[in-house]
């Protein structure tokens, strides 16, 4: 069994097509198919079955594409851990977050980081929150962050990096536009622009609006912040949103105003995987994303 066998397999099995596989590997659609053939010749098992015109996994298929990922993964980590040791500043940090940091904090660290080690490269990953959590564990990235934190969740360890406000946002000509603070409950009666299902803002607004005394009411669902921002300023409703996520990114923004009862707030969390050795890279950011925040919660007044 070689190496070109497995890789030649999982291409097939995600582009359930030969052809396809083998365009995007750059080799002949018979090279693939030989490949594959001697695989299964020498596991003595059919790895595909054909569909239509497409090429679906067999059972038995399913179970050692499985493997084969995990396998994959892993030598792709131990190739990185030699490239490390040789030159720890010239690795590459895979790292997950999800939308609503992806418009200001993601780049400012970044950049910040690249001040010292200004070789590392990084392999971005946006996502809701299961499918950061579900890349984590997978290893698919070194560290993720979570909003919220997950306290319980044995497969995943990290730390709490920093607590979030949120804001109410109205229409410009919202009648609450221009307080400095509302309680929650004088949204009662509007209609609420919200994160589709999945996506970690949806359950801390609906449960503060609960707490509020009220369930709102879904106008609009979307799945970016800006989506969320847009769709409020176009007078379709309001929202509440993080800080992180207010800040301006195109000429139409809505109004934003401090919520103060109930105050509403996300914990913002850095997690990597529970059982997994970070590669040296990945710890030397963990270390300066620590001590980054720690800084950043210091120097930041109460409220702000």
């Amino acid at each position: 069994m070689e190496l070109r066998q497995l890789q030649y397999f999982l291409k097939v099995a995600q582009k359930e097509h030969v052809t396809r596989a083998a365009e995007e590997l750059h080799v002949a659609q018979s090279a693939v198919s030989r490949q594959i053939h001697q695989l299964e010749q020498e596991l003595g098992v059919d790895l595909f079955m054909q569909k239509g015109r497409n090429l679906q996994l067999t059972p038995v298929g399913q179970l050692f594409c499985k493997r084969v990922e995990s396998v994959l993964k892993e030598l792709e980590r131990s190739v990185a851990e030699v490239h490390e040791f040789l030159d720890p500043e010239r690795g590459e940090i895979r790292i997950g977050f999800p939308h609503s940091l992806g418009t200001h904090l993601i780049p400012s660290i970044v950049a910040e980081f690249r001040k010292y080690y200004p070789h590392v490269k990084f392999r971005f990953k946006q996502g809701s929150y299961p499918s950061l959590i579900k890349d984590v564990i997978s290893g698919e990235v070194d560290l993720a962050f979570v909003s919220p934190f997950p306290e319980n969740d044995e497969h995943v360890a990290g730390d709490i990096v920093m607590t979030e406000e949120l804001f109410a946002i109205l229409p410009q000509n919202h009648p609450l536009a221009g307080e400095k603070v509302i309680r929650l409950e004088q949204l009662r009666e509007e209609k609420f622009v919200l994160f589709s299902q999945g996506y970690s803002l949806r359950p801390i607004v609906w449960q503060a609006c609960l707490q509020a005394g009220f369930k709102p009411q879904i106008a609009f669902e979307g799945g970016e912040t800006d989506t969320i921002r847009g769709l409020v300023a176009a007078g379709m409703g309001v929202s509440l949103l993080p800080e992180m996520a207010l800040y301006q990114t195109n000429p139409m923004q809505p109004a934003q105003v401090r919520v103060v009862e109930p105050p509403v707030t996300r914990t913002v969390g850095l997690i990597h995987r529970a059982d997994g050795k970070l590669p040296l890279v990945a710890r030397s950011f963990r270390t300066f994303l620590l001590t980054y925040f720690r800084d950043r919660n210091n120097n930041t007044p109460v409220g702000s």
